[in-house]
């Protein structure tokens, strides 16, 4: 005959590992997660437009800093990006939109960085720069006259026409807020030649954003495939898809943080 007390002490001890493997798994994922996250913003933006994301982020735990670069130079960007990198206390993911693409991927080869995301982003090859990759699929803003140049020689976006061609899916108020922010780039930085690509040795992950009037998706979408990164599609999503979209693309932030080794 049974003994109750054996049997309920038994069925106890079941429940406990049912209970306790989970959590000792998590506990090991946990303990494997990249804390750290690098942003950087692309040309015709600054860093503020990552608010959603961070807070996001840093609500999740993770320790987020963003990098303002100055976009007087591509090699001022590239260090400025390498500078913050330096202030982190362990690996990192290294996050960028736009044209921030360019300079995370000369940037990421610093060994701090585990993994790379791109965010309707550029993403050269060594020998590129993204202005020749960027003739591969025009993209409706490069057909346009939204693009001006100062007399000496930094591009900006007409605000007038920001809106239409950067921020399609942003409330018109922000969208305006954004295009009077704008940090003006270079336009030398646009054919700046990648030396080392830092996808070609660590994973990536690309964001296609569908609506993207600035960098045409299928551009971003030849980039991933060449690079094999891990893709995501957000439907309906502008070039500032990293704006209008935080819980998306820190989601995207996220699954870097828990893979990249």
């Amino acid at each position: 005959m049974n003994n109750p007390t054996k049997t309920l002490v038994l069925a106890a001890a079941l429940a406990g590992v049912l209970v306790s493997t989970p959590a000792r798994l998590n506990a090991q994922g946990e303990a494997h997660r990249i804390r750290n996250i690098v942003l950087v913003h692309g040309a015709w933006a600054d860093g503020s437009g990552w608010n959603g994301v961070y807070e996001i982020l840093t609500k999740d735990g993770y320790k987020v800093s963003i990098v303002q670069e100055p976009e007087s130079s591509f090699k001022d960007d590239v260090a400025a990006t390498r500078r913050i990198l330096a202030l982190q206390d362990g690996p990192s993911i290294l996050v960028a939109h736009s044209y921030g693409g360019a300079v995370i991927t000369e940037a990421g080869t610093d060994p701090s960085v585990a993994g790379l995301v791109y965010v309707a982003a550029h993403m050269p090859d060594a020998g590129e720069d993204e202005a020749d990759d960027g003739k591969r699929f025009p993209s409706d803003v490069s057909k346009s006259t939204a693009i001006k140049k100062t007399a000496d020689g930094f591009t900006y976006l007409d605000p007038a026409q920001f809106h239409e061609y950067f921020a399609a899916d942003l409330p018109a108020q922000q969208a305006e807020f954004m295009a009077h922010s704008q940090v003006l780039n270079f336009a030398e930085n646009f054919k700046a030649v990648i030396k080392t690509a830092a996808w070609r040795s660590k994973p990536s992950w690309m964001i296609v954003a569908t609506k993207d009037r600035t960098i045409n998706p299928e551009l971003e979408r030849w980039y991933a495939a060449r690079a094999k990164s891990h893709t995501t599609e957000i439907v309906g999503a502008s070039h500032s898809v990293y704006a209008s979209r935080p819980k998306e693309v820190a989601a995207v932030i996220e699954e870097a943080a828990a893979h990249a080794q």
